[in-house]
């Protein structure tokens, strides 16, 4: 094989010019036929699927649609909820350890609640209302009833205002809090202060026995 390789190219080598530039012409076409029957193969394979889809898939959902819908910052941007990474965004005042993490809790659980509790306070002014997106979905919940799941990344409470109830919080909620020691979720409209305690903590108790903190419900980073 070696010796039949090493055949050809010297026999390229000392064709002429012009029979060089010929199998140089007839080897580029051979390459570009090989990638068009390539390519031709593929749109036949995209087609079956497509057909498929469009035979089988598409009546199904017709018959019992079911509709998944995952929301993130851009959709509360629109009703004025400052979002964390834009160019004017919350990490632009706050650095992500500080404020975000377990560890930035840890050190200074007074600065994390400060930050919550401004993120919490904006919530909460009149002029924060769903838009037209979230109404939108809400209705479009309406229509399927259990068919329909709202997945968002948010942490605001703008989907639920709207009209959705079939909804998971990926990160968490900003209303509600959780407790560091028994790890129950309180509904907490108010500033969250670093000495608040939740009601099974605010029994007398040992002093040995761990009393658990509130802080917000929302996921760290990290």
């Amino acid at each position: 094989m070696g010796m039949q390789v090493g055949c050809a190219v010297l026999l390229f080598y000392i064709l002429p010019t012009n029979q060089k530039k010929e199998v140089v012409m007839q080897s580029r076409r051979f390459h570009r036929l090989s990638r068009f029957r390539k390519n031709k193969r593929l749109l036949r394979e995209r087609l079956r699927q497509r057909i498929f889809f469009r035979d089988r898939v598409v009546p199904e959902m017709m018959e019992n649609p079911r509709v998944l819908v995952l929301t993130g910052a851009g959709i509360s941007a629109e009703s004025g909820i400052r979002t964390f990474r834009a160019a004017d965004g919350l990490w632009e005042e706050h650095r992500v350890e500080d404020v975000a993490t377990p560890e930035g809790f840890a050190r200074n659980p007074g600065l994390v609640q400060t930050f919550y509790n401004a993120r919490r306070q904006q919530l909460q002014q009149p002029e924060i209302q769903p838009n037209a997106a979230h109404l939108a979905l809400a209705k479009l919940e309406e229509a399927l009833g259990d068919r329909f799941l709202l997945v968002t990344q948010n942490i605001d409470n703008l989907h639920e205002r709207a009209g959705n109830r079939n909804i998971i919080h990926m990160h968490g909620e900003l209303l509600k809090v959780r407790c560091s020691q028994s790890g129950q979720i309180l509904e907490w409209n108010g500033d969250v202060m670093p000495e608040d305690k939740c009601h099974c903590c605010q029994f007398p108790a040992p002093l040995t026995s761990a009393r658990g903190v509130v802080w917000r419900d929302a996921a760290w980073h990290g």
